[in-house]
């Protein structure tokens, strides 16, 4: 029997429907769902059966993509467990004039391979053979442990009405032009709309454009049913010198029942920026409440971990 491909790449432009609304650029949600789906197309071809998104970090957006240019999206196993498979991808664009490809997006993004009842199933080990794919596996290994200490760090914080951070909240339906193979919602039209939550919590915060810049964290906890009410809430932790920090809840639950549960929960990043794109000073927050200042510390705390993140990879 044939060993399973362990990369796959996808190739297209990039349309005018998905730029954001600031210079032409495509918007990062967008990029995030071609990093949904690249990284799918990869874990299914490895695994031989349904995955889904478990996990979702290290997201960081080197540079914008323009419409019009060669979008090239590169999925590639770098470690498998029991049933996980962590896919490291790559986004890269290129104007089709010179065809010249650099890099616009990258990160590590975990799938889980489930059986017809949605319970995890095996999928065939892979095993590293250059000193790449040593390196590659040992990075992903490393990153298990920080996907843990993250996780614990935000499971710990409490968001209640006795925070005053400026806050977002969109409501809408779960719609049928956002299913996936399995049909629940995509995993990765739900990182669409964090990035637009994040977005318009700090465009109204900021009074100018945003850019996003990082995410972390991307946690999936359960699906999203079709037909379902969507919650995305999205609040301000911490500000920088041209970045504001925004913790991402999306929740979602039956509209017969209103009763609605945690689905997903990221960290975001943005930069602001100027009508002409570039990066400007961002309006600096002040927590006020004791509730503020614990999740500020948390957003400190969680830029203390993406360093020791990058400090690892370079080790």
């Amino acid at each position: 029997m044939s060993t399973p491909p362990r990369s796959i790449t996808l190739r297209f432009l990039a349309a005018p429907t998905e730029v954001a609304t600031l210079g032409g650029a495509v918007q990062g949600g967008r990029i995030l769902e071609w990093i949904d789906k690249a990284a799918y197309a990869c874990a299914v071809g490895w695994s031989g059966s349904y995955c889904v998104t478990a996990y979702v970090g290290n997201i960081k957006f080197t540079r914008s993509i323009e419409s019009g240019h060669l979008v090239e999206v590169e999925a590639r196993l770098v470690h498998t467990g029991r049933s996980s498979m962590h896919i490291q991808c790559t986004v890269s664009s290129a104007d089709p004039r010179t065809g010249q490809f650099t890099e616009a997006s990258n990160c590590l993004i975990i799938f889980v391979a489930v059986d017809d009842s949605g319970k995890p199933t095996t999928v065939p080990p892979w095993k590293p053979v250059t000193a790449t794919d040593h390196a590659e596996s040992e990075e992903a290994v490393m990153r298990i442990g920080l996907r843990a200490d993250i996780e614990e760090a935000m499971s710990k914080q409490t968001y209640t009405d006795a925070g005053t951070a400026p806050e977002s909240l969109t409501r809408f339906l779960a719609a049928p032009t956002d299913v996936n193979w399995g049909g629940k919602t995509h995993g990765g039209t739900v990182m669409r709309w964090i990035d637009e939550a994040a977005y318009l919590c700090g465009t109204s915060w900021n009074g100018t454009p945003c850019v996003s810049v990082y995410a972390g964290g991307v946690r999936f906890y359960r699906p999203i049913q079709i037909g379902h009410v969507v919650e995305v809430d999205a609040r301000l932790l911490h500000t920088g010198a041209q970045t504001m920090h925004i913790s991402v809840h999306v929740r979602s639950g039956d509209p017969r029942t209103r009763e609605m549960n945690l689905t997903t929960h990221c960290l975001t990043v943005v930069a602001a920026v100027d009508d002409d794109g570039a990066a400007t000073a961002a309006r600096q927050w002040v927590p006020q409440s004791d509730e503020d200042r614990k999740l500020e510390a948390h957003a400190r705390e969680l830029i203390a971990l993406r360093d020791r993140a990058r400090i690892g990879a370079l080790a």
